[in-house]
């Protein structure tokens, strides 16, 4: 089993407290919250930290918004895949356009569909009032937003090397 990396742990957490307080500024798009912070956490946690962190970041901020009453059973689906997906790619890549890609396919289109069956099983939607595919367009929309944020942080981050410094003393 591997070692848990204490800064990793602890920048998962800030991070995990930023998607929870970036919550504040979501939009309701056919009954769903878009939360675009959060995606843009996924992306950050994914390039910084790996796709473990990311997706755990992703449960615990979704989870906390839950409790909180800033989200919906739908941020699980909605942040989760994509958290995954996004991790996954750039590990394989070290690509930060296949990490934004990642995020946006895992989201929208897994967690999209994924959302379904939550709804009708776990909020108590009627089948017959949702399409399968009906959240795909709504956490398109968030993602996008948060993909297109955090790759302005992350381009910017890249050309003068942070991006590498800061990713290199993470893995100390």
């Amino acid at each position: 089993m591997k070692k848990l990396n204490t800064k990793k742990v602890a920048i998962a957490g800030v991070f995990c407290a930023i998607a929870v307080v970036g919550s504040l500024f979501s939009f309701p798009v056919f009954g769903s919250k878009c939360s675009p912070v959060q995606h843009m956490v996924n992306i950050l946690c994914a390039v910084l930290l790996g796709p473990g962190y990311s997706v755990g970041a992703a449960f615990a901020a979704s989870l906390i918004r839950n409790l909180l009453g800033l989200g919906s059973l739908m941020a699980f689906p909605g942040s989760m895949f994509g958290a995954l997906v996004c991790g996954l790619v750039y590990r394989k890549t070290q690509n930060i356009l296949g990490a934004l890609i990642g995020e946006v396919f895992g989201t929208a289109i897994l967690g999209g569909l994924c959302a379904y069956p939550v709804a009708i099983f776990l909020m108590g939607q009627s089948a017959a009032g949702i399409a399968f595919y009906a959240y795909i367009i709504p956490f398109l929309i968030s993602t996008a937003a948060g993909s297109i944020l955090s790759a302005v942080l992350l381009y910017s981050l890249k050309k003068p090397n942070i991006l590498q410094a800061m990713q290199e003393s993470l893995e100390r």
